[in-house]
Formats: structure tokens, sequence, C-alpha cells
């Protein structure tokens, strides 16, 4: 299979020093749904940025469709299309106003962009709403009209940096569905960035997980989940309960793969399978030492557990911070317009 883009050791130093990405190394190949997994400030932006010509890579070897991003600019911006975090939209303009100012961007004729716009914006289901001020829009209206500005120029690969970032469950589904049909019917490559773990597990033919400025991991989520086991055990002992020997007992067992401490202070234990018969052994050897259990959960190895295992810390919290603030900017924003 043909790789559309490849990146050799790319790093991205600030004038202020910050290290924003530091030797990323990857492949997308060709129609491929490609994820980059992590949260705010793990260099997800700032790679695609630099994939599409806006930003200049400070060390690293880059090519989009065998074209060095460095030396052809322009070429790349042709064959890319970008959506960023926040919509680029005009609420004061109609949809078919937007879209079509984003095509007099990319110099196409008149002809080419009435055309263009059409098509669309019906694969978007939004033709019947074209001329309705963006303003009366949803938030996942806006999404796809947001989408639908960046294919005006018919690209081959597409950027989406947090497509769904502050959408409810619902309305991500739809844009995935949008997302998915873009490569089932056009062939297009499309490249993600998400900090939501279904959106990654769901969407993404491939995953990388990629937190302060490295790559992780990198695989089908499948894959990823599977390298870690069939179950994992989370399990919370009493604040004066010294577990060590039962965990230790625990680790001797043959499906246990391994037992990490995450941040709440909760032992998880990775096992290949049957953990519902660990976990009686569990309590048994507890009962045995003296030992107090505060909290025992069983579930399959998802996302979550794989991107804790190979960073060592959740990013829920950041995660949702960062979401809450986006939602209070939306909210500013309508509220001065009005």
């Amino acid at each position: 299979m043909s790789k559309t883009i490849e990146v050799e050791n790319l790093v991205k130093v600030y004038r202020n020093g910050v290290r924003a990405v530091d030797g990323l190394s990857f492949s997308v190949d060709k129609g491929e749904i490609f994820g980059f997994l992590g949260p705010n400030g793990a260099g997800k932006s700032t790679t695609i940025k630099i994939l599409i010509g806006l930003v200049n890579p400070t060390e690293g070897r880059l090519l989009v469709n065998g074209i060095d991003i460095t030396k052809h600019t322009t070429e790349i911006k042709r064959a890319t299309g970008y959506a960023s975090q926040e919509t680029a939209i005009d609420d004061r303009l109609t949809a078919w106003e937007n879209i079509t100012l984003q095509g007099h961007y990319y110099h196409l004729n008149g002809r080419e962009i009435r055309t263009r716009s059409e098509e669309i914006l019906r694969m978007f289901d939004l033709y019947e709403r074209r001329n309705d001020l963006a303003e009366t829009f949803s938030g996942g209206m806006l999404k796809r009209l947001d989408i639908a500005e960046a294919l005006i120029h018919r690209p081959q690969i597409l950027f989406l940096d947090e497509p769904t970032l502050g959408l409810d469950v619902q309305t991500r589904q739809v844009i995935w569905t949008y997302i998915e049909r873009l490569r089932e019917e056009h062939g297009m490559t499309i490249f993600v960035t998400t900090h939501y773990m279904e959106e990654a597990d769901t969407l993404c033919d491939r995953v990388t997980i990629i937190d302060r400025g490295t790559i992780k991991a990198i695989d089908r989520p499948e894959a990823l989940k599977a390298q870690l086991g069939g179950d994992v055990i989370t399990v919370s002992f009493s604040a004066n309960s010294e577990p060590t020997s039962v965990l230790e007992r625990i680790r001797q067992i043959e499906q246990v793969l391994s037992i990490e401490k995450n941040g709440n202070g909760a032992h998880r234990i990775m096992v290949s399978e049957e953990g519902e018969k660990i976990v009686p052994q569990l309590f048994a050897l507890c009962e045995k030492e003296g030992i107090t259990i505060d909290a025992v959960s069983l579930k399959k190895a998802s996302l979550d557990d794989v991107y804790l295992h190979y960073t060592g810390h959740a990013m829920r919290n950041a995660e949702e911070s960062k979401e809450t603030h986006f939602k209070a900017r939306m909210m500013r924003g309508k509220a001065r317009r009005k």
C-alpha cells in the first residue's frame, strides 16, 4: 500500500525553548483514517500545522504524496484540507456564503465554486439550509459546515484537529459517519487528532498514542488492546493495608501479565484471560493476610488502559477542563454577537 504521508524524526522547538514535537516518525497509508490520540499539549496540533505548511519544522524529513513539505508548500496546501479545533465559520454569513467564500480563497472560478458548493453541502445534508445564517446552526451543523469548507478544493488528504470537541455523544457519532463516508466514497486519506478514546477506537484504522511530543505506541486499536491482555482488574486497598505480599502472589499466577499502580493509588492487574477467576483468588489471599479491599472492578482492556499503560497517567481530567473551557468560549462568542 502506498504511503500518503511519511515523517522521519520530526522536531519542533519554538523560540521560547518549548520542544513541542520531539523526534516523531510515522507514516500514513493512502485511504487510511489515521489518528493521533493524546491530551492538550501533546504535540498533535503542531504536527498537523507542520504537515499542511502553516508551521516550519525545526528538524525532520516530511513527505506528503512524495513531495517535500519544506520545499513545495503551495503544492501541499492544494493537496490538503484542514479543519481546526475552532470552526472557521462567519456566523453573519449563510452556509452558502461561507463555503463559496472559501472557494474564492482557493482561486476557483465561479462555475467551480457553484458546482462544488452544492455538491459538498448536499454531501453533508446542509443544502436545504444553505440560505440560513450560520448563527442559527447547532454545534454539530457548524462542524459539518466547517469540514465541508475544507473540501471545496477537492483535497486528497483531510486533516481534522479535534473534529468533535465540545459536541455531545450523539452528534459526535453523526460526524464520524460523515468522515467515514469521505473515505469510503472518495478514497480520501484522513488524519484525525482526538482526546476521545471512543472516537479513536471507533473511527481510526490505526491509532498513535502521543504524549509530551513523543510517540508512545502506534497500531490498530484492537492490536493495542490485545497487547495489554484480555481483562483488567482494578483493586483499591484500605489506607492502612500493605498489599505487597498479596500482589507478589497474584503476580505469580500464569494469566497475570502485569501489575501497575495508577495515579489514584489503585492497582491495575492485567490478565490474559479468565479475569473472573483471578478475583476470588485475590479476595482469598487478602482475607488470609488480613488485608481489606475497598473496591474492585473487572473489565475488558480499553484504550483508556492502553493510554495509561504507555504514558503512566490518565488524561480525562485535563481534557474535561479543556472541553469546558472550549464550550465557555463558544458561549461568550455567541453572547457578544447578540
